[in-house]
């Protein structure tokens, strides 16, 4: 199946039985307007009505997923802030499953990266909203966001200190990810540096063009969480077929029986992926998809 708008992916084997597809979303499934398209949409419609599962798999927070929350068919399952959390979007994004990186380890972090490259300007992103230090980058998309030290915002409020509900929020809510932004490093330096200076404390990469970190719990990650996911299915990993472009799926793509990264992905994905599919904007995705249906189709399934 050729795509209308470049070659077709490369010449990988497909899994003879595939049971669930775990697609990105940033550079991978949306276009670069932040959109599905119409063919991607139908392409979705068609995995599911074949009986094969799609998830999510995307480092945005559950908030950030109203692009593709009416395209979740079946389950309307998706995982979150690269591992940190299984959501219903069916449910209007409702936390499933949480797997925070605790305040203490955080606020080691936070100390390890100001030591090791001075500059590094932090946010925390909580289960009820993002917050941040003067000098990070604004989010726009979160303009009631709490501006202050990362030490003050990953403070543990004592119990009858708070200063309203918000507050108390904020002071209990459990850490999805510490992002960490620097002004001058490379994007693959600050992340090589920033390893180098945590080491197993945490998890720690990135899916940005520029130089922001992204920093979960030990041992999570967007794999690790959809491996738990699958084993609740029964589903095995070579049973999966799964997407990325960025950093941040690195250990999915490699934990996955067949895996694809678009022709716009890192470096790295693309040596690590077992195939290899157009870019984001000429519909990758969909394209494979489109192929496992027909041959599933074809074998009368």
């Amino acid at each position: 199946m050729t795509p209308p708008n470049g070659p077709a992916p490369d010449d990988s084997p497909l899994p003879a039985r595939p049971r669930l597809i775990a697609t990105d979303l940033d550079g991978t499934l949306l276009h670069d307007d932040k959109y599905v398209s119409d063919r991607t949409i139908a392409a979705l419609a068609a995995a599911e009505q074949a009986g094969i599962e799609v998830f999510f798999v995307t480092g945005r927070p559950a908030r950030w997923m109203d692009v593709v929350s009416e395209h979740v068919h079946g389950h309307g399952m998706a995982i979150c802030a690269n591992g940190a959390a299984v959501v219903d979007l069916h449910a209007g994004g409702q936390l499933l499953q949480v797997r925070p990186l605790e305040r203490d380890t955080a606020l080691a972090v936070v100390q390890a990266l100001r030591d090791a490259a001075p500059g590094t300007t932090f946010a925390v992103e909580l289960t009820t909203g993002i917050h941040y230090e003067p000098a990070y980058p604004p989010f726009h998309q979160d303009p009631g966001a709490t501006v202050a030290t990362a030490e003050k915002l990953l403070q543990i409020q004592e119990q009858g200190q708070g200063q309203g509900q918000q507050a108390e929020d904020e002071s209990t809510a459990p850490v999805m990810k510490l992002l960490a932004h620097h002004p001058d490093l490379t994007p693959d330096g600050f992340l090589t540096v920033a390893r180098t200076a945590v080491g197993d404390r945490a998890t720690i990469t990135r899916s940005s063009p520029s130089a922001l970190l992204e920093v979960s719990g030990p041992g999570v990650s967007k794999a690790s969480t959809l491996a738990l996911c699958c084993a609740q299915r029964g589903i095995s990993s070579d049973e999966v077929v799964a997407f990325g472009d960025m950093p941040n799926d690195l250990e999915m793509l490699t934990w996955a029986g067949t895996s694809y990264a678009m022709a716009n992905a890192h470096p790295d994905v693309l040596a690590a992926a077992s195939g290899r599919t157009v870019t984001n904007n000429e519909d990758g995705v969909a394209i494979v998809i489109e192929q496992l249906v027909a041959r599933r189709r074809a074998d009368g399934h």
